[in-house]
Formats: C-alpha cells, sequence, structure tokens
C-alpha cells in the first residue's frame, strides 16, 4: 500500500513540468480506493525552482550535501567551543563549499533541462548555507522534498516542516535520481604507445611547474590569509547582527501593517458616528421646530 512518503518521494523526484500532471494522476488514481491518501497527495505543494534545484542535488549527489552537513555540523561546534582560528577557517571553507556545490547544482539542473537563473542560484546558495548554520534546515534538506527554498542565521531555528512537502519526514532518504540517458557514449580511442609516453612526460613537468606555482601561491595566500582572519571574523558577527535586525525590522513593518488597518476601521467608525451625531442633531433641530409651532 502506497504511503504518503512513498507518494511525495516519487513526485519531488520528477522535473518540474512533470510534477503537476504526475500529481493529479496519482489523485485520480487513488480516489476511489483510498480518499485519505488521495486528499493528501492532492495538497502535496509543486516545488519553486530553487527548492527543486535543491532535491534534484540530493538525489543526483548525496554525497555532497553530506559534506555540507558535515562542515555545517564542525561550524556548529567551533560556534559553540569559541573557537576562533578554527571558526574562520570553517567560515572560509563554508564559503567556498556552498559556492562550489551551488554550481554543481546548477549544472545537474541544465542536465536534467532546467536553466537556472541568477536569482534562483542565489536562493539555492542560501539554502545549502542555511543546512550549515541549523541542524534543523539540514535535515529538512536532506529530505529531498522541500517546496521552498529559504535562509537561516543560526541566530534562529528554522521551523523545517514548513519547508518539507510532508511535514514528519525526518530521517527521510529519499530514491536516487541517475543522470539522463540522451547524451551519447563516450568514445575511447587507443593512443600509440610512443606518443603516449610523451604525453605522460609532458604532463610530468606541466604538473611539477603546476606544483611549485602552487607552493608559491600558497606561501603568498598564508600572508594574506593572516590579515584576513580578523576582518572576516568581525564580517560573520557584523552579518548576524544586521541579519537580527532585519528580523526586528520585518517584526515592526508587520506590526505597522496590524495598525494601520486597525487605524483604517477606527477611522470609518469615527466616521460613521460622526453621521449619525449629524443626523440626530437635525432630527433635534426638527423637533425642536415643531414644538415652538405648537406652542404659539
Amino acid at each position: 500500500m502506497t504511503t504518503i512518503l512513498e507518494a511525495a518521494d516519487r513526485l519531488y523526484g520528477l522535473t518540474l513540468a512533470e510534477f503537476t500532471p504526475a500529481r493529479d494522476a496519482l489523485v485520480k488514481a487513488l480516489r476511489k480506493d483510498d480518499r485519505d491518501l488521495s486528499d493528501q497527495v492532492k495538497a502535496l505543494k509543486k516545488p519553486s525552482t530553487a527548492a527543486w534545484v535543491v532535491n534534484l542535488l540530493v538525489r543526483r549527489d548525496p554525497g555532497q550535501v553530506d559534506q555540507v552537513l558535515i562542515v555545517g555540523a564542525a561550524l556548529r561546534e567551533a560556534q559553540a567551543s569559541l573557537d576562533g582560528d578554527e571558526l574562520r577557517a570553517l567560515t572560509r571553507q563554508r564559503r567556498q563549499l556552498t559556492s562550489a556545490i551551488t554550481q554543481q547544482a546548477r549544472a545537474i539542473a541544465l542536465e536534467h533541462g532546467q536553466k537556472v537563473t541568477g536569482s534562483v542560484s542565489d536562493q539555492v546558495e542560501a539554502t545549502l548555507t542555511a543546512a550549515m548554520v541549523d541542524e534543523n534546515a539540514g535535515a529538512a534538506v536532506r529530505t529531498g522534498l522541500l517546496v521552498q527554498a529559504f535562509s537561516a542565521t543560526g541566530v534562529d531555528a528554522v521551523d523545517a516542516a514548513a519547508y518539507v512537502a510532508v511535514p514528519d519526514a525526518a530521517d527521510f532518504v529519499p530514491s536516487p535520481v541517475e543522470a539522463p540517458s540522451s547524451h551519447p557514449p563516450e568514445l575511447h580511442v587507443v593512443p600509440d604507445p610512443d606518443e603516449h609516453a610523451k604525453k605522460v612526460e609532458a604532463a610530468r613537468e606541466a604538473v611539477a611547474d603546476a606544483e611549485r606555482e602552487a607552493d608559491e601561491a600558497a606561501e603568498a595566500m598564508t600572508a594574506a590569509d593572516a590579515d584576513m582572519a580578523e576582518l572576516e571574523a568581525r564580517s560573520l558577527q557584523m552579518q548576524a547582527e544586521i541579519d537580527e535586525l532585519r528580523r526586528r525590522l520585518s517584526e515592526h513593518e508587520d506590526e505597522q501593517d496590524e495598525i494601520d488597518d486597525q487605524l483604517s476601521d477606527a477611522r470609518q467608525v469615527v466616521q460613521s458616528a460622526r453621521d449619525d451625531v449629524r443626523a440626530a442633531d437635525a432630527a433635534r433641530e426638527r423637533a425642536a421646530a415643531a414644538l415652538a409651532r405648537l406652542s404659539r
């Protein structure tokens, strides 16, 4: 018997174009024998493009996502222990890793016929970053059942259930998605032995040159890192404070909107009361005039 998790797993592993027709067909097929499950499937929301890209990444390359979660756990541990040097190193690694994996996710999406815009790419990276800084966010991402992208600063915990198609999908492992088979098979040519030996020697020399250049670059980078580490730590703290202020501003804006609505209602009540007063005054004047006429 099909469960809602099995149904969701099947649907969220499809392309965006396939999702709605497949969901509707499944709803129709379940309607006769399992009305309750049919209603649950009907309620499954089509994922946003960014959420679909993250889900696809989880299903196509779970190892990359596991790496994100491992670095995230280490980052949270470093924050808890206030290990400044380790925190700075992990922060750099976090940025490099999320950027690299986001590019990988864009490439995978393109293989499946979905071009990813810069805006969607930013949402994907924000979601991967959230998975690092917040354990609940990481668990949500790992299900492969996201319906929308999200972000987190690590200050407030993420309500993972709000972003997952099936809220109680904790520890769920999604079915893998294979790469499209539309590409032609790769052809391999057996090289001439002498030519191959020359190429191997040239490659070894190129590797040696590259290693020397890498060593020199590493020395220069170490010197630059010493100056940059303190600024990065200060930037991380400042960003957290900015995010917190933005959150508070958003709350105040929502409260202001609510007050404005109440003020608009109050103005209508006052205007109505004024109209009633004017009508009552007019009635009183008419009654007084009538009494005056009768008293003559």
